[in-house]
């Protein structure tokens, strides 16, 4: 089948965020002005650079993740693993402005070292992050869409050694999750490896 998503699909539902799959969750902490402090996972989420290394979010509608970012210009970005997905999914509950997320998912806040947000205690890894950019995209008509992106330069990494193999992060021991689409998601249990090659060989 062909179709443009300006024109509709005709089934049940849109497959757009399944087809642009797996998406690692972000799950960003983050604290507000006036010291108010969030949790939620983000599926539009990534790395896009290695150096300096910078991680973006983006928000579908001005959440209090993008807006906390925008007042303290910081961020956590906390690893999912398996063991944490029911908690994760908790945590994105729509609960009102001063309801703390770590609490009703059961999580444990510890102060990060470089920025103001707590992170995450059990979460196999998080990125401490300091914004450089927020923007609205634009669609081919040059309006602004609702999505705000956020991009933030890792300033410190904290990673649980019990993750650790030989000296490398073990995705499959930490069993990352990532988003599907619709309501599903995936957990790493296999990996396989394949060298780049080189014109020269």
């Amino acid at each position: 089948m062909f179709y443009e998503p300006s024109k509709g699909h005709g089934l049940p539902h849109d497959p757009f965020k399944s087809l642009v799959s797996p998406r690692p969750i972000g799950w960003i902490s983050s604290v507000g002005k006036d010291g108010a402090v969030n949790l939620a996972p983000y599926s539009f989420f990534n790395a896009l650079s290695g150096k300096p290394p910078l991680v973006w979010f983006s928000s579908e509608g001005q959440k209090d993740s993008a807006t906390f970012a925008s007042e303290t210009r910081e961020f956590v970005a906390n690893l999912v693993g398996r063991d944490l997905a029911e908690k994760m999914n908790k945590s994105s509950v729509n609960a009102p402005r001063g309801v703390s997320e770590f609490a009703y998912a059961g999580l444990t806040p510890v102060p990060s070292r470089l920025v103001a947000p707590p992170r995450v205690a059990e979460a196999p890894a998080a990125l401490e992050c300091k914004v450089t950019e927020i923007f609205r995209p634009r669609g081919l008509s040059g309006q602004e869409t609702g999505a705000i992106v956020v991009i933030g330069e890792v300033v410190g990494i904290h990673i649980d050694e019990a993750y650790l193999t030989d000296g490398l992060f073990d995705v499959v021991k930490a069993g990352n999750v990532s988003r599907l689409g619709y309501m599903d998601y995936s957990t790493i249990d296999a990996i396989f490896s394949m060298r780049r090659p080189r014109w020269e060989d």
